[in-house]
């Protein structure tokens, strides 16, 4: 070989090596989330599980965050998109996991769900789920009848009590059969209120106070969280007791709220994700359930609402928001 072909050749090389070496940098795994509705603290709660898992968003990973808007018809394309792009993980909400689970069976999916995931058809077993699925649970249809519990030691005399509900949510069913039984067990009557948009939620408060119904439960699910201070507020406006699935809403301003945490769900599902992503599968992992229920009281709202908290229940609280 002449001396200036060889030059040129290993010019050639050193310049291409570069544009290798970044094209490599460039494919990273991608980590998809399939959601109903925006849920902005969520979304950083799973960064962080991320972060402290050793991955952040464009940096050894890509997160692909697809959102339905509150359009339950609107899942199956997204989760078919994802599935289409070949991502790496899936994380689903609630309405989503179905959606998720009948577009791939390989792809891995990590569900963060308030329902029972073997009543509601995501694993077939909790310890050993199998398959290319798995989760976290904070397993709020369960508490359904506790909060009901609750809200009448706040107020025991009150004869009748809303229950407002997302009716697109797969838990509203299971929260109605609790709240039944739940409300048989202290005399009470439980009377439905639905609402799937903005307008509904403002309908829902002018029948309820037009049936002249002095307390009330909010259901579970993303649509409600997500319009939590409209109904935070309007909760005020009627002079309505509240108890709530999250916490966010007694922050919020809302009088109380009994569940496990939300947020921290999705930092769990983070860690989960971190671990399919190093290798291992998930139907070796097994579905995390809440270990810990929190009571949070807002006195100032119980000010407002000229409620004393009984000294018990201050005791009982996890927190106590003045």
């Amino acid at each position: 070989m002449r001396r200036r072909e060889f030059i040129s050749l290993i010019g050639g090389v050193a310049a291409t090596r570069p544009l290798a070496v970044q094209a490599q940098q460039l494919v990273l795994p991608v980590v998809g989330m399939l959601r109903t509705t925006e849920a902005a603290e969520y979304v950083a709660e799973f960064r962080r599980g991320l972060s402290d898992s050793g991955y952040t968003d464009g940096k050894n990973l890509t997160l692909d965050i697809r959102v339905a808007e509150g359009k339950q018809d609107r899942l199956s394309e997204l989760a078919a998109d994802l599935v289409r792009k070949r991502v790496a993980v899936i994380v689903t909400n609630t309405n989503a996991t179905p959606y998720a689970i009948s577009a791939t069976k390989s792809i891995p999916i990590v569900f963060v769900t308030g329902r029972d995931p073997i009543a509601a058809g995501f694993v077939p077993n909790l310890n050993h789920p199998g398959g290319n699925v798995t989760g976290v649970s904070f397993f709020n249809e369960a508490l359904t009848a506790k909060r009901l519990e609750i809200l009448h030691e706040l107020v025991p005399k009150v004869e009748t009590i809303a229950l407002l509900i997302d009716p697109d949510q797969l838990r509203a069913e299971a929260d109605l059969r609790q709240l039944d039984k739940g409300g048989q067990a202290l005399g009470q009557k439980v009377v439905v209120f639905k609402a799937r948009n903005d307008r509904e939620i403002d309908a829902a408060f002018t029948a309820i106070t037009q049936a002249k119904v002095s307390a009330m439960l909010v259901g579970s699910g993303a649509f409600l969280t997500s319009r939590r201070r409209q109904i935070v507020q309007s909760a005020a406006l009627h002079k309505i007791p509240a108890i709530y699935v999250e916490r966010q809403h007694t922050e919020a301003g809302g009088l109380m709220s009994y569940g496990a945490s939300t947020t921290d769900t999705y930092r769990r599902a983070a860690v989960y994700v971190a671990r399919i992503l190093k290798g291992e599968k998930p139907g070796d992992l097994p579905v995390e359930l809440p270990t810990k229920f929190e009571l949070v009281i807002n006195l100032r709202t119980a000010k407002s609402l000229g409620i004393d908290i009984p000294f018990h229940l201050q005791q009982r609280a996890d927190e106590l928001i003045e």
